[in-house]
């Protein structure tokens, strides 16, 4: 058993009675096992806070890059072209689903510390006819930034183009209120704010606009139009599903409702945020991302000022007390991050800010001595 928990930002800890999910084998074609698909398709909805006549859910076996790329090869067609707003790894990473797949794109890339501006992306799509499709993550784990995906939404919705959002880190850790703010195709994962294990990832979409995909896919296995038709028959995934996984996911979605949904996740989320930033900058470490832009999922750190020390030194010593963390993912300046959903409570992030403080006092004392 693992003996740390994860301050990352998914996989992360989850509960003992989600894990113990995963101890019973089931049989794809069972249709107890189907009844289970169709209850998450169902309960998905109610997260997104849309309704079963104008949106539906999908689940595609994989990471949650595999459904980005779903949503991306099979809803662009030969003749159209998507807009990706990027200013992370993760919206750059759309650019290259797009370029292997060979799908036409334009790039807009904003700083990693800035949010993709809707008034630009407006006069962009005034300017740009061609353009079909408005692709952008809402939050952002390269630095942490959550993206103001309403105002984009608005933007998109009037120039009457099609947005598709990765929710990956941020679904059901914030409200999102899908067709409220004129997202027509949401993807997230199994192993983020619903405490999930990793396996499948899945997608909210608006009917219209998937039924108008049919055929356009350029991959077998990604086919979201296909896979919706055989998941809308009964339930039935089309090729092998992670059952295991789906069990967990079954039971993690009971417990965010246990908990108080999305809204008491999210309270709590912020709240284990706001403490880490605050035990951290008494520590000497300043976040990357200012206060106005950061999200409550993952947040990034500068190394202190006039302290130098090696990332994996640092890994391994909290790693040993019982966290693990995440490097930087940024270029400029030596980062790390610290995510804090899941399992994770206040009493961690001051055992977490101990450990640190304790790393900290070896450091200065192994200094002093050379």
């Amino acid at each position: 058993m693992n003996t740390y928990k994860l301050l990352t930002p998914g996989p992360l800890t989850t509960t003992d009675t989600v894990k113990r999910e995963m101890l019973v084998d089931r049989c794809t074609w069972d249709d107890d096992y189907k009844a289970v698909t169709q209850d998450i398709r169902r309960r998905l909805l109610e997260l997104a806070q849309v309704t079963d006549r104008d949106y539906t859910a999908v689940l595609m076996q994989g990471s949650g890059t595999f459904g980005v790329e779903s949503v991306l090869t099979s809803v662009v067609g030969e003749t159209d072209k998507v807009l990706i707003c990027s200013n992370g790894a993760y919206g750059e990473r759309m650019t290259a689903i797009c370029a292997r797949a060979r799908i036409p794109f334009l790039h807009y890339a904003q700083r990693y510390d800035r949010t993709p501006d809707a008034a630009h992306v407006a006069a962009l799509l005034e300017a740009r006819p061609e353009i079909t499709h408005v692709a952008m993550v809402h939050s952002e784990t390269t630095s942490g930034i959550l993206n103001d995906i309403e105002s984009m939404g608005k933007a998109v919705q009037a120039a009457g183009r099609t947005f598709i959002v990765d929710a990956m880190s941020s679904f059901a850790g914030v409200e999102i209120p899908v067709e409220t703010w004129g997202v027509d195709f949401l993807v997230s994962s199994a192993n983020k704010c619903i405490q999930g294990v990793p396996g499948f990832s899945f997608i909210v979409c608006r009917r219209d606009k998937l039924i108008a995909s049919e055929g356009k896919a350029r991959s077998l296995s990604l086919d979201l139009y296909d896979q919706w038709k055989s998941m809308e028959a009964d339930g039935k995934w089309r090729f092998t599903s992670p059952t295991h996984a789906v069990l967990a996911f079954a039971r993690a979605l009971k417990e965010l409702e246990a908990e108080g949904g999305v809204a008491e996740r999210h309270r709590r989320y912020a709240a284990n945020n706001r403490l880490l930033i605050r035990r951290m900058e008494q520590l000497g470490f300043a976040t990357y991302v200012d206060a106005a832009s950061q999200g409550p999922i993952i947040t990034t750190f500068f190394y202190p000022d006039g302290v130098r020390f090696a990332f994996r030194e640092f890994y391994d010593y909290i790693k040993a007390r019982g966290y693990a963390i995440y490097p930087g993912k940024l270029t400029e300046r030596e980062t790390f991050r610290i995510g804090n959903i899941g399992e994770i409570y206040p009493e961690d992030i001051e055992k977490l800010a101990g450990i640190i403080a304790d790393f900290l006092a070896e450091q200065q004392k192994e200094a002093a001595a050379v």
